[in-house]
């Protein structure tokens, strides 16, 4: 078997290297926020009174999305800056996993960065979180009228 190094080939062959998941690069964040855990990192203001437009502008240096754009491995996979509205789109993000990760109102102006690390795993799980408990309150709809059409009637 001969080796070649991987711009060699490019030059013979479509080598396309697979783009990560939302999951993969969300993991890769908390990773780099929980590296140095006690790092003092600003929250971004009050993110929830800003139009639209002006929120997906919205920066501040030494903040977990600056921490993200450092990292040359996201900026390879399409982050484009550290923008919240760039982050959110890259990341996937709602506005409310968003507001709950980083607004200064939940956090104050600084935070540690493990402690962001943390709000970020638990902004996006509570996604997940919130389809099994409608799946679970769905399927006790379904299973209790069956008993409360016996009774009414």
């Amino acid at each position: 078997m001969e080796h070649k190094l991987l711009d060699q080939l490019r030059n013979v062959a479509d080598v396309q290297p697979r783009s990560m998941t939302r999951q993969e690069r969300l993991n890769r964040w908390i990773t780099l926020l929980e590296r140095d855990p006690t790092r003092r990192l600003n929250s971004l203001g009050e993110i929830e009174y800003k139009p639209p437009a002006e929120r997906e502008l919205v920066r501040q240096d030494g903040s977990p999305l600056s921490v993200a754009f450092e990292d040359a491995v996201l900026r390879a996979e399409g982050l484009k800056s550290d923008r919240l509205g760039d982050a959110m789109n890259f990341f996937e993000l709602t506005d409310g996993q968003a507001h709950y990760a980083f607004c200064s109102c939940l956090s104050g102006r600084t935070m540690e960065s493990g402690s962001f690390a943390q709000r970020l795993r638990n902004a996006v799980a509570e996604t997940d979180q919130h389809a099994v408990v409608g799946a679970w309150a769905l399927a006790g709809v379904a299973l209790a009228i069956p008993g409360i059409l016996y009774f009414l009637g």
